[in-house]
């Protein structure tokens, strides 16, 4: 662990957060059911509006149509696998190879970054993003730092005990990458186009068992209600506030901060893709950095390499090296080399070329504290760490303002 260095300037630049402020704001947001794209996280815009002003800053909520889901896209994509299947373990190899290939392709598009097209045909409702400016608003730096106040759907395959199980099998401990979920997901409808055109039917029965199983699973989450979300990610919106609080208080020259709370993040990143559809054009990427908070309330704070749901993208080395930086001046140890077979939303920031990074936390057993469980409460986050994240967010602004006068 690195020793502490509070005698660097970054150090003494940098305010220690009100850990009994944070629980307490925390406390109130997770009495929000705000699941993606709905009433309840249109209230958890308003009240963080609110919390905004009381702090002497204003905030905006920006409205924007999103589907709200990730279990009907890939539902669709799976069931269409598990069709193919059918119809191809039938002897019709041709139209079960291309329902096969098109359940596949389909779910591949529904992963962030991409275009999303599964949806596209779906319901739509309407996700609120929180958008709140601080500093100086003709500074030619811009740094956004992201965070998302909608909440997670629960599901078997985010039990607790899966992880440890992993453990005892010794799957966990020499892994820096977590593991593909997803995997399976497109993977079942890919089996089944193959099997199909090769003709090898134990391709096609494991593709169909993957699709159909696939199909339950998102079945079985869109059936559950959402968690409380304090961990994921109320902790980051609290940070939002707190840092809007500290720049208030102690201005950093020469920059300009967007605290940005977007919605829909749990349906796939809606939220911050409808944000860099209307901003994206106007934040030069020579001159904006992205930085997303995500999860911070677990034990061990982090700085994610790269992170994608089938491929890996890895996140800019001067951005790592900035907040790698910033953490030792600050006596604030990482979590080394960790990935994400996953997606957040600092996937859209990566993809438009932006400088960008991903604080994040995890637990002993490399995952976020809680995740999509009920236990993901106020009382069940480590507030050490979430101040941690706070106090490397400031020191990144303030790394990267320009110097004053």
């Amino acid at each position: 662990m690195a020793s502490p260095r509070s005698d660097t300037p970054l150090a003494e630049a940098v305010g220690t957060p009100d850990q009994a402020w944070l629980r307490a704001r925390l406390e109130e947001l997770e009495q929000i059911y705000r699941p993606s794209a709905s009433e309840g996280e249109r209230r958890a815009a308003e009240w963080l509006v609110g919390q905004f002003r009381e702090l002497g800053t204003e905030a905006r909520i920006e409205a924007a149509p999103a589907h709200g889901t990730y279990w009907w896209p890939l539902g669709i994509g799976t069931a269409l696998g598990t069709l193919g299947g059918i119809a191809a373990l039938r002897g019709r190899r041709f139209l079960g190879a291309a329902l096969g290939a098109l359940g596949a392709a389909g779910i591949a598009s529904d992963f962030p970054p991409h275009q999303r097209r599964l949806r596209a045909p779906l319901p739509k409702r309407t996700t609120y993003n929180v958008v709140c400016e601080v500093g100086d608003p003709d500074a030619e730096r811009t740094v956004v730092i992201s965070a998302h106040h909608d909440s997670a759907h629960s599901g078997l395959v985010f039990h607790p005990a899966l992880p440890k199980i992993g453990d005892r099998l010794g799957l966990i401990e020499n892994i820096d990458t977590s593991p593909a979920l997803m995997a399976p997901v497109v993977g079942g409808p890919l089996l089944v186009a193959l099997g199909a055109l090769t003709k090898i039917k134990a391709l096609t029965r494991l593709g169909t068992l993957l699709a159909a199983g696939s199909a339950a699973a998102m079945a079985e989450i869109g059936s559950r209600k959402v968690v409380p979300g304090a961990n994921d990610n109320g902790t980051a919106v609290v940070s939002l506030l707190a840092l809007a609080r500290r720049l208030a208080e102690h201005p950093a020259p020469g920059v300009r901060v967007i605290l940005l709370s977007a919605g829909a993040e749990e349906s796939f990143s809606e939220g911050i893709k409808a944000f860099g559809e209307r901003h994206f054009a106007e934040l030069p990427t020579a001159s904006t950095t992205f930085i997303v908070l995500e999860s911070t309330g677990s034990p061990h704070l982090l700085v994610l390499r790269g992170e994608g749901f089938l491929k890996m993208y890895d996140y800019p080395a001067p951005t790592l090296e900035l907040l790698d930086t910033a953490a030792a001046e600050l006596g604030i140890w990482l979590y080394p080399n960790l990935r994400l077979h996953n997606g957040t939303d600092g996937l859209e920031a990566l993809a438009a070329g932006y400088e960008s990074a991903v604080i994040a936390g995890c637990d002993d057993l490399k995952q976020p504290s809680n995740y999509h469980w009920r236990s993901d409460l106020a009382e069940n986050v480590d507030y050490s760490t979430v101040a941690d994240g706070i106090r490397l967010s400031e020191a990144a602004i303030r790394r990267l303002a320009e110097p004053a006068g």
